[in-house]
């Protein structure tokens, strides 16, 4: 069960991260002017390793056949939730970003 919810939070937190690496949604989460640009590799590396890290937790949780589409489900549900996060909470952005990102931490560690 702690699989399932790393695969959700670990999407979220991917695709959190990846927003934040774009200069319209950095301007838009922490004002005009502010460009992610010494931040915008690592940003773009943490989401792609958060959204791997998701893709393992799900294929391991489910198997195979299973795990890809669960996997896919879950990106779908993270991304509506990132695209609501963005447009209706937008200055709380970065602290459900790091919160989503703690709670998938937590959870690979409780898995291995």
């Amino acid at each position: 069960m702690p699989l399932l919810g790393l695969v959700f939070a670990a999407s979220l937190a991917g695709f959190c991260a990846l927003s934040l690496a774009m200069d319209r949604h950095s301007e838009d989460v922490f004002g005009r002017g502010s460009t992610p640009s010494a931040w915008r590799r690592w940003l773009q590396l943490g989401g792609t390793a958060l959204l791997c890290l998701s893709l393992w937790a799900s294929l391991e949780a489910a198997g195979g056949s299973v795990g890809w589409v669960l996997w896919l489900g879950a990106l779908t549900a993270a991304a509506l939730a990132t695209v609501g996060l963005l447009s209706g909470l937008p200055h709380r952005f970065h602290w459900i970003a790091s919160a989503a990102g703690g709670v998938a931490f937590l959870s690979l560690l409780f898995c291995l």
